[in-house]
C-alpha cells in the first residue's frame, strides 16, 4: 500500500522520521497521530513520526478594521491522543504558545522548531528502529 506523508527522513532506503508539516492543527492534529499507529500496526515497526506547525492561528472577528487573533490548537485533543493513543516523537512549532509553556504535557511534549533542527533531528536519526517501506513523499 502507498503511504503518503509531507516530509521523509531517510538513510539509505530506510525511513527513519515520517512528519506531518502544516499551516495549523485544528483539522489536522487527529490524523498525525493515527497515521502513527496505522503505520506501527501496518509494518511492525516504530518509526519516529513528528508534527511541524507554521504557524496555529486563524482571524478573529467578522470586521475587516477589527480583526483579532485566535489560537487553533486544541490542548485537550492533543492530550487525550498524547497520553491514550501513542505519543507523538516530536512537535514543533514556529509560534509557540503561551499554554505550551506551561500545562504539564504540553510543555513535555512540544517544542520549537529550532529545537529539531539542532538538537532532536540528531537524535531520532540514531533510532535503530526503521524500515525499508513504499513511503511517498508529498513534497516535489
Amino acid at each position: 500500500m502507498t503511504y503518503q506523508h509531507d516530509l521523509i527522513v531517510k538513510s539509505g532506503s530506510a525511513v527513519k522520521v515520517i512528519g506531518s508539516v502544516k499551516t495549523s492543527s485544528k483539522d489536522r492534529l487527529d490524523k498525525i497521530f493515527v497515521d502513527k499507529f496505522l503505520l506501527a500496526r501496518l509494518t511492525g515497526r516504530d518509526i519516529p513520526h513528528i508534527a511541524i506547525f507554521l504557524n496555529d492561528v486563524q482571524r478573529k472577528g467578522k470586521n475587516p478594521q477589527k480583526y483579532g487573533v485566535n489560537s487553533t490548537f486544541l490542548p485537550g485533543h492533543f492530550k487525550g491522543y498524547t497520553v491514550r493513543l501513542n505519543p507523538l516523537d516530536g512537535v514543533y512549532y514556529f509560534d509557540i504558545r503561551p499554554n505550551m509553556l506551561t500545562e504539564p504535557i504540553l510543555k513535555d511534549r512540544i517544542r520549537t522548531f529550532d529545537c529539531f533542527l539542532f538538537q532532536e533531528l540528531w537524535t531520532l536519526l540514531e533510532r535503530g528502529d526503521s524500515v525499508a517501506a513504499e513511503v511517498k513523499s508529498l513534497a516535489k
